[in-house]
């Protein structure tokens, strides 16, 4: 699969309902994907769409970190996988986002989708008018980590 590259703004209808980009429509096409999986990110204040290939690879790798014989560990398992909902692009390349996840994230009309890598996140586009940091924060973090 190819990663996602861009940065797209869309709208939402008042269901919920967003065109995929189409850049990130061929992608996905392109690989064969047809499921997606919807859960918002842990960090930032955003949705993220995983081609469910992607999904199943993350949730292998975080079952094999976290021991399920551990109480702590079984807990953070279950919040991040049972949190999820499992999409599918209509005829028209649409996905339905449910309220709840459009809530969460503050989406209300205008999003911006975000290739990230090997997902899509969704953004309500008002988040997005500033950087996430500042130029000199990033520049001393980039330093920090690529320069080992």
């Amino acid at each position: 699969m190819e990663r996602f590259l861009g940065n797209i703004n869309a709208k939402a209808d008042a269901k919920g309902r967003l065109f995929v980009p189409a850049v990130f429509r061929k992608n996905l096409q392109a690989s064969g994907i047809e499921k997606l999986v919807l859960r918002k990110n842990i960090f930032l204040d955003c949705l993220v769409l995983y081609p469910k290939t992607i999904w199943d690879e993350e949730v292998s790798e975080l079952r094999s970190k976290l021991n399920r014989w551990d109480e702590e560990q079984e807990m953070i398992f279950h919040q991040y996988v049972m949190d999820i909902e499992e999409l599918e692009m209509d005829s028209n390349g649409r996905v339905l986002i449910p309220k709840r996840y459009l809530q969460l994230a503050g989406i209300t009309s205008d999003v911006r989708f975000v290739g990230v890598n090997y997902t899509v996140e969704i953004w309500a586009r008002n988040k997005l008018n500033e950087p996430m940091m500042s130029p000199e924060a990033f520049k001393k973090g980039i330093q920090k980590w690529m320069a080992t």
